[in-house]
């Protein structure tokens, strides 16, 4: 196929009136290469700079929005007016030949531990401990004064992403961080204004909707985009089912968010709980949100071909995570024609010259090592259309 005839290279609008040059979003992807207290490395600029130029949008990996909810060593920090200069680094390299820049930002919740939090013990909505990994700790349920003054940190950061030159901020509900542990049964098993019921679970992160929102609308001098970033199902007994995921995608619909970005290792995912339901998950959120929210479509793009396989099926964005590690310039080569050159396969040697961060090579060299396609290592059989990958929350964090 000509390059020309590629929908997913086709420019886009957001109804803001945010352009992208083009449909392909570089997926949030962790670099661990943060310093101890979340300042920005000259690594990690070098590493979004390499990549920049070819998406349309670049998402950088997740910022905690609060000391307490920092999920692992060497995260990006939004949590302090400190952070703001060096996170207008990564904003300015990531703005390279037109490509626009998101930053994603959470609370991890009950997904970290006291030896990150520096002997804090974590904090959930229950004092429920996640089943992953064994050793969870037992989190402090959360008082309902703080409840309200993480709601606020979230719009403090939206505030610092404005002033660090990003062009939106994408909240991570997804992979079982604190937005999710407030809609799952499993980690919410409050009674008050917080949990409870469906209706009840889900109004902390449209509350942080709500405030990110009015901090965008008060503050932001341009078009500024807002994502959220949703897990379609839990695997926890009891936890998040499709049907959950779907009514809050029809709720999220009547939200400000500007997109809903599917969490998700097979753009081909069926349920992971009805086997006899093989319609795609990304089938039935286009239907959902039709009309309402853009669905951005993700899980193992690779080929030019997978990646038109997710707009064919009515997705408005493709995003692209693990290729995009592998071949940086994987956009610019599928423009030109030059497909022949694209990595599909991680040499050890390379990643050097990759501009991949140390830190980050050791993370997918060991808890990513699977899914990464090194040349060392016999291919990778699972697809995930029907199981979770490591990076849905199962994998190891430094």
């Amino acid at each position: 196929m000509e390059n020309c005839n590629w929908n997913f290279l086709l420019p886009y609008t957001f109804t803001k009136g945010v352009t992208l040059k083009n449909r392909v979003v570089m997926a949030p992807m962790t670099t661990m290469s943060s310093f101890f207290d979340g300042t920005i490395t000259s690594d990690e600029v070098n590493y979004y700079a390499e990549r920049a130029g070819g998406p349309g949008i670049i998402i950088t990996g997740v910022a905690y929005i609060a000391e307490g909810g920092k999920g692992f060593e060497g995260e990006l920090s939004i949590a302090k007016d400190t952070d703001i200069k060096g996170l207008s680094k990564i904003a300015n390299a990531i703005h390279k030949n037109g490509t626009k820049a998101v930053i994603q930002i959470f609370h991890a919740g009950r997904k970290t531990n006291s030896k990150i939090l520096r002997g804090v013990q974590p904090v959930s909505s229950s004092p429920v401990a996640a089943t992953r990994p064994a050793d969870s700790e037992t989190p402090r349920e959360l008082t309902h004064e703080e409840i309200e003054g993480i709601i606020q940190d979230f719009g403090k950061a939206a505030l610092r992403a404005i002033r660090a030159g990003f062009d939106g901020v994408e909240l991570h509900g997804a992979n079982t961080y604190l937005l999710q542990q407030f809609v799952s049964p499993h980690s919410n098993r409050r009674s008050d204004q917080w949990g409870g019921s469906f209706d009840m679970r889900v109004r902390f992160p449209l509350a942080v909707i709500r405030e990110v929102s009015s901090v965008i609308a008060t503050h932001a001098k341009k078009p500024f985009l807002l994502g959220y970033r949703l897990s379609p199902e839990e695997i926890e007994t009891p936890g998040i089912r499709l049907k959950d995921s779907l009514a809050f995608a029809q709720m999220l619909g009547d939200t400000p968010i500007d997109y809903l970005h599917l969490s998700m290792a097979s753009y081909k995912r069926t349920s992971l709980h009805e086997a006899s339901d093989q319609e795609p998950l990304l089938d039935k959120f286009v239907r959902v949100m039709a009309n309402k929210k853009l669905i951005i479509g993700i899980g193992s793009v690779e080929r030019p071909e997978d990646a038109e396989a997710v707009i064919h099926a009515g997705a408005a964005l493709v995003a692209i995570g693990r290729q995009l590690i592998r071949e940086p310039k994987w956009v610019q080569k599928v423009e030109t024609g030059d497909l022949d050159s694209i990595r599909y396969r991680l040499s050890p040697s390379e990643l050097d010259e990759l501009q991949i961060p140390l830190a980050m090579q050791a993370y997918l060299e060991g808890s990513f090592r699977k899914i990464m396609h090194f040349t060392t290592d016999e291919p990778e059989v699972d697809n995930y259309q029907n199981s979770l990958a490591p990076m849905e929350g199962f994998e190891k964090k430094m």
